[in-house]
């Protein structure tokens, strides 16, 4: 009967051991500076709220659409519509709006500029922001440190500039106002009743994600964005409206105002009343 070779496993054993002993405990892999294509989706949630933050702060679109590449979305303006609507049923209307916003700029391709901290021609001796309006200058205070030698030789002059701090950024434009290019009723017993189909056309007719659409009516009012439907279009969004209740609807970034919207009373061909709605178009000149 051949002999078990106790000793070669034991040794593998042991080797075994010392391997992970040392792999896990006495110096584990660490993950540095990995890419952002790496992380996990709900990471990479986090990676684009904070980019699209700093996008409304900075305004710098190009700064924007570099770090959105790190994460390899297949389409950014995509990801940053679907993650805004799941924003917007979370409830977090501020980082929504900031995502949406993104995409929209994304979409129609505008860049701005934010422009550079300015400083006072005669700062306060303690430096500081001066409120203007609502816009906060930063100043700057110069500091004279004057020196002598025992010799009396000419005295030096040193000024210290302080860091200027930084100032309010405005938010980014989005060109023209929109124009009211259509207005429809729509009798369809097909369609829900009072739908208010809105649909964003920029210059080239191209449908644009991320515009926020304000409706108001006595005593309310309510937003919604287009995007967050992309089976009936990027540039798409709707709303129920109520029988008997007058709305006016306009863009946030701008637009005509359709008003003295009433649901209106359609019959359907068996000669059955419901409630028909409205098609808006609003287009950039």
């Amino acid at each position: 009967m051949r002999r078990i070779p106790w000793d070669v496993l034991l040794a593998l054993l042991a080797g075994l051991g010392a391997g992970l002993l040392y792999s896990w405990v006495i110096s584990p892999v660490r993950v540095v500076d990995s890419a952002p294509i790496a992380l996990r989706a709900d990471f990479k949630d986090q990676y684009r709220s904070a980019i699209a933050a700093a996008f409304a702060s900075t305004g710098n679109l190009e700064r924007a659409r570099t770090r959105l590449g790190l994460l390899g979305d297949a389409n950014s303006i995509e990801a940053l519509n679907a993650q805004a609507q799941r924003m917007l049923a979370s409830g977090d209307i501020q980082q929504a709006d900031q995502l949406a916003a993104l995409a929209s700029i994304l979409a129609q391709g505008n860049a701005f500029v934010a422009p550079p901290a300015s400083s006072t021609p005669n700062p306060p001796p303690t430096g500081g922001a001066v409120s203007t309006g609502s816009e906060a200058v930063s100043t700057s205070t110069s500091v004279n440190i004057v020196t002598a030698t025992s010799e009396e030789t000419p005295t030096q002059s040193i000024i210290l500039e302080a860091t200027p701090r930084p100032t309010r950024t405005p938010l980014p434009t989005q060109g023209e106002p929109f124009v009211l290019t259509g207005q429809e009723s729509i009798c369809d017993s097909n369609l829900p009743d009072g739908l208010l189909q809105v649909l964003v056309l920029n210059a080239n007719r191209r449908q644009l994600p991320g515009i926020e659409i304000r409706i108001t009516w006595d005593n309310g009012e309510d937003q919604f964005f287009t995007g967050l439907k992309p089976e009936l279009g990027n540039g798409y969004a709707d709303f129920i409206m109520s029988p008997d209740i007058t709305y006016a609807v306009q863009l946030a970034l701008g637009s005509d105002i359709a008003t003295s919207l009433i649901a209106p009373v359609c019959e359907s061909p068996s000669g059955e009343p419901f409630t028909g709605g409205y098609k808006l178009t609003f287009q950039q000149p």
